[in-house]
């Protein structure tokens, strides 16, 4: 049962996860990719510490924020389509990450195809964003990757993981649970197990924040439930070295940059992780979490989503918020979510369905 204190602290986590993923991934977008040197040479001495423009704007989101909203669109149609006696949450979120793939190539949204939902329909999101190679080519088709085939089996990047944050914010499953939809939803696209055991591993640490746990304590339940797991140990020694870096003194972009290594999902997770414990506040913790030689984009998402489930949606940067693109989508998409988790049954069920809602989240 939610009382209204319960609900109002889980829709205030829940908006902060993807917010904070958002503005994380906003704040890295203009320097993705850059060494430090060249970010320190376009940005002076201490690197970015404001947004700046990227894809023709301030603020503006790379492909990771739009997965994460479609990411969150097919859990809340998995939720609806339970009712039909249908319960495969993989599907759903293979059905909605195709959703994003049309937006890919599309110019814009089909009204026709009512089947689609409202999310599909905003026309902001049908915008090339930096889509890597893999969630392009691993969504191409209507064969949905498992673990036992897995598309891509060679991809370790960190696409996966960032657009996972959403899932850690079923708060009402076990960790386990979390975890291993995380890990089948990452296979979809990114088939090497350190790119969906380090899904796997940020969806547990969002779970566990978002039910009000320390950074700490959920980092070791993801070591915990990692380590029966095959192909495990550089995910968790990644974890264990962000740990281990909290212990070397100040915070430096260049622990940072050694943290991240060649860019792979491990290393945006440690990234991410290590900026969360030691970040003084979001804005300084989104600060240290792009400023490096590697990807600042899902880096920022990944610390953003970490930090913003801890904090909640009023500890975020307001002035970055207020450039945020797509600030109202993420906000109308956090609440339908937060609605959805805490009062469903009000909302469908087997008997019968609010029209608006059906109308909003299909069950097709």
């Amino acid at each position: 049962m939610w009382g209204r204190t319960e609900q109002q602290d889980f829709r205030s986590r829940v908006r902060g996860a993807l917010l904070g993923a958002a503005v994380g991934d906003a704040l890295g977008a203009p320097v993705d990719g850059l060494t430090l040197d060249a970010i320190r040479e376009a940005h002076g001495g201490e690197g970015l510490t404001e947004l700046a423009p990227a894809h023709g704007r301030r603020g503006a989101v790379t492909a990771a924020t739009q997965l994460m909203l479609f990411t969150v669109d097919g859990l809340i149609r998995a939720q609806v389509r339970r009712d039909t006696g249908a319960w495969h949450p993989p599907t759903d979120l293979h059905r909605a990450y195709r959703r994003w793939a049309a937006t890919q190539r599309d110019w814009g949204p089909d009204e026709r195809r009512a089947e689609d939902g409202w999310l599909a329909r905003e026309e902001w999101l049908y915008a090339r964003r930096a889509p890597s190679r893999a969630c392009l080519t691993g969504l191409a088709d209507d064969r949905m990757g498992t673990l036992d085939v897995p598309k891509n089996p060679g991809e370790k990047g960190p696409e996966a993981a960032t657009r996972s944050t959403p899932i850690g914010l079923l708060v009402g499953w076990e960790p386990q649970l979390v975890l291993q939809l995380a890990v089948e939803c990452a296979v979809q696209t990114h088939g090497h197990p350190t790119a969906h055991l380090a899904a796997g591993a940020h969806t547990v640490l969002v779970h566990g924040l978002a039910r009000g746990e320390s950074l700490d304590g959920a980092i070791q339940r993801a070591l915990a439930l990692l380590a029966a797991r095959p192909g495990h140990q550089p995910v968790t020694d990644a974890l264990r070295h962000a740990l281990g870096a909290v212990r070397q003194g100040m915070p430096t972009a260049s622990r940072v940059t050694e943290l991240v290594g060649d860019g792979e999902a491990v290393g945006a997770l440690a990234a991410a992780v290590y900026c969360a414990l030691v970040g003084e506040d979001i804005r300084h913790g989104l600060r240290l979490a792009v400023n490096h030689s590697g990807s600042s984009a899902a880096s920022g998402a990944l610390c953003g989503a970490l930090l913003g489930a801890l904090h909640g949606e009023t500890a975020l940067p307001p002035g970055w918020l207020t450039e945020l693109e797509g600030r109202a989508t993420v906000l109308e998409l956090a609440d339908d979510f937060a609605m959805e988790m805490t009062q469903g049954p009000a909302l469908h069920s087997p008997a019968g369905a609010a029209p608006g809602w059906l109308a909003r989240y299909p069950r097709a």
